[in-house]
This record gives structure tokens, C-alpha cells and sequence, in this order.
């Protein structure tokens, strides 16, 4: 097999079918399968577990880029779009079933929850900015919207600060699940930030790359730099998410 099938016909099921399996566990607890169960308050565990996983699939999306970069596996990107995409599945089951099982449609306690209650707030932000993320990721989309794709898609840091902050709000005591998460995030974040003070420094006209732990020094400048008309962009893979 290629690298291509591979992906296609092994990694890519695979990462379907891990995604899946929460969604199974959940099913199997609510109605009582296999001896699973979720305890004395199910619409409340099916709410938690659903946000849970929503955020954990929102991180693995987010640690891809690092990943990738830092094990040399370009070829990873091919799966975070549908982490991505199983993200914002998991956020609307969560919202969904806090609107139906917890709140029984009653849309005036929806609204009043909203405004009140500061941690349903930053989740419906949260939810809402998802939205456009998760209808502008087809390849179509992609091609329509050119870079202004890539300037939309960056919004995952926002949504994903939300997401960890309406988690930590929720907890009322024991936050120290939450700070894991926050952690989690802040180096997924920080990597992004060191990474993109490295590019801008190497950028600087007449700064010359360091390779190989060596420091390479400007030579002097005994001519001037001699202009070619070759293009300054290298060859890119065609991102499926934001990195």
C-alpha cells in the first residue's frame, strides 16, 4: 500500500471509529447495555462525558500541527479535519442534551441560563464560533474562501480558551481536572507563539537560518545581494484545518 491508501483505508477508519467510541459508551449507559450505567443523575453524566470529549478531540486537533512538526509526519494533517469535524459533533450533542433532557425545550430558561449564568454563556459563544468552522471545511470551501480560510479557522484558539474557562467555571469545588486541561492548552499555544517569533526572526533581511545547533554569521557586506526572480514561498501541503 501507498502512504495515500494507508491513510485512506486504515488510519483514516480507525480515527473514525476511536472517535466513535465515546458516543458508544454513552448509548450503551443510557439504556442499560453490557452492565454499563451512568449513575444517579444520567442527563447530568451524559452532558459532562459529551463536553468532555468534545474538548478532548478540540486538544488533539490542536496538537497535531506540534506533533507533525516535531516527528517529521506531514501526512498527519489528513486526520485533523475529521478530528476536528468530531469535535464539533460531540459540542452539539452536549448542547443538545442540555436543551432537550435538561431544560425539556424550554427555550425562555435557555435564554435566561445564557445571560445569567457566565459559564453557559462562553459554552454558547463557544458552540456559535464552531459553526462556521465546521460548514467552511470542505476542500470546496477551502478553494472558495483562499486565505481568508486560513484567517476564519483561527478561531479554534479562541474557541478552544473558551471551551477549557466554561469548563473550569462549571467545576465547583475539584478544579483540578480543569487546570490539567489548561495546561494542556497553554502549551499547545505556547508552541504556536515560540514557533511563529522563530519564523518572523528568520525573516529579517540578512539574518541567515541557523542549522544543525550552528550559529551562521551575516557575512560582510562585500557586494550587494543579488536579486533573482525566484518565488520566497516554498512548496506547501494543502492545509485541511487551522494549524
Amino acid at each position: 500500500m501507498t502512504l495515500t491508501q494507508r491513510y485512506r483505508f486504515i488510519y483514516k477508519p480507525l480515527v473514525f471509529v476511536a472517535c466513535l467510541l465515546p458516543l458508544a459508551w454513552l448509548t450503551s449507559g443510557a439504556f442499560g447495555w453490557f452492565g454499563a450505567s451512568l449513575g444517579v443523575d444520567p442527563v447530568k453524566e451524559l452532558e459532562h462525558e459529551c463536553g468532555k470529549t468534545a474538548l478532548n478531540l478540540l486538544l488533539l486537533t490542536l496538537a497535531v500541527t506540534p506533533v507533525r512538526e516535531l516527528t517529521g509526519q506531514p501526512q498527519l494533517l489528513r486526520l485533523r479535519r475529521m478530528l476536528g469535524l468530531f469535535a464539533f459533533f460531540y459540542v452539539l450533542l452536549h448542547f443538545t442534551i442540555y436543551l432537550v433532557l435538561d431544560l425539556e425545550l424550554n427555550f425562555a430558561t435557555l435564554g435566561a441560563d445564557i445571560a445569567k449564568r457566565p459559564y453557559i454563556t462562553i459554552g454558547f459563544t463557544a458552540l456559535l464560533l464552531l459553526i462556521p468552522l465546521a460548514v467552511t471545511s470542505t476542500n470546496g470551501m477551502m478553494r472558495r474562501l483562499g486565505r481568508r480560510w486560513q484567517s476564519l479557522h483561527r478561531l479554534v484558539y479562541v474557541i478552544a480558551l473558551l471551551g477549557v474557562w466554561h469548563f473550569y467555571w462549571q467545576v465547583k469545588r475539584d478544579v483540578r481536572e480543569p487546570l490539567i486541561y489548561i495546561g494542556i492548552l497553554a502549551v499547545l499555544l505556547g508552541y504556536r507563539v515560540i514557533r511563529a517569533r522563530s519564523r518572523r526572526r528568520n525573516a529579517i533581511p540578512g539574518r541567515m537560518p541557523a542549522t544543525s545547533g550552528q550559529i551562521t554569521a551575516t557575512p560582510p557586506p562585500t557586494a550587494a545581494p543579488q536579486v533573482t526572480s525566484t518565488s520566497c514561498v516554498g512548496p506547501t501541503l494543502r492545509p485541511s484545518a487551522t494549524d
